[in-house]
């Protein structure tokens, strides 16, 4: 297969982004350790897991970006979407940890040394809005990428978050707002982190993707000259942005083999987002022998 995968073209972008979090999450470590800060020290935990996930991610566009084997034909492209599924979980089970930390402090809020707070999170905003600006356009066309982009966006809304706890905590001296911002953090991180794992769960069972409309390619291909039915029709992907299909045409005995299997390529790549077909075609006068697709 030809086809280059997308994340592979934003390997440079990756690059830069990871240089950042990892300079700024040694930063918040300590800031969070001297400033006693849950929401900081929360921030460090997802900065931690995106030095891991956006390493992960780049570990996942070389190994997607070597070539086929005997042994793995349609190459490593699925590597990116086990990157973007771990990823996932990997985000959720910090959530979790997260609520779970604000809790107890609930309980019995510590007292937080707000200035400190509020220079670490300064600087750990411009970090991941940078970082945020230079994945937003690669995170459109691979699941991979938007992993690494919604680490890097978990990591603007903890940020935000602890800004605004620190300020409140630093005008009024209301302790509870370190922990209840850390609950809202964890709390808007769930549902993007939701989808990115539905999604990546979705390629690995070879659901249909989003982007083709199975019945309007069905019945497409029915409208094409000399086709008379269409059955065992299958599209998948192997990874964001490398639509896949395998199907099976019935065509009337006069027609000319190559010629249709040429006309029927080219419509289905002209009109469909689908990179790699695999057409069988059957020469019969019956129309749909088989049930279903």
């Amino acid at each position: 297969m030809e086809t280059v995968s997308t994340a592979f073209k934003h390997k440079r972008k990756l690059k830069v982004v990871l240089a950042f979090t990892c300079s700024y999450l040694i930063a918040e470590v300590v800031g969070g350790i001297w400033t006693g800060s849950l929401a900081l020290l929360a921030d460090a935990g997802h900065m931690l897991t995106d030095v891991g996930g956006l390493a992960l991610a780049l570990f996942a566009i070389n190994m997607a970006s070597r070539p086929p084997s005997a042994e793995k034909t349609y190459g490593y492209y699925r590597v990116e979407i086990l990157a973007a599924l771990t990823n996932a979980l990997v985000l959720i089970g910090i959530s979790v940890y997260v609520l779970y930390e604000a809790y107890l402090r609930f309980l019995d809020p510590p007292e937080v040394q707000s200035k400190g707070m509020l220079i670490v999170a300064a600087i750990g905003l411009v970090v991941n809005i940078l970082g945020m600006l230079i994945l937003r356009g690669a995170s459109k066309g691979s699941l991979n990428m938007k992993g690494a982009y919604f680490e890097v966006l978990s990591d603007m809304l903890t940020s935000i978050g602890v800004i605004v706890a620190g300020i409140i905590m630093l005008t009024t001296g209301w302790y509870y707002a370190d922990p209840l911002i850390s609950a809202g953090i964890g709390l808007l991180i769930l549902p993007r982190t939701w989808i990115l794992l539905k999604d990546s769960v979705s390629v690995l069972l070879e659901a249909t993707p989003k982007d083709v409309n199975v019945e309007a390619l069905k019945s497409g291909i029915l409208g094409l000259e000399k086709v008379k039915g269409v059955y065992d029709l299958h599209v998948w992907s192997l990874t964001s942005g490398i639509n896949a299909m395998s199907v099976h045409i019935i065509v009337s005995g006069d027609s000319e083999y190559d010629e249709l299997l040429n006309t029927i390529t080219e419509y289905i790549k002209s009109n469909f987002t689908i990179t790699h077909t695999t057409l069988q075609l059957e020469y019969s006068d019956k129309l749909e022998p088989h049930a279903g697709w």
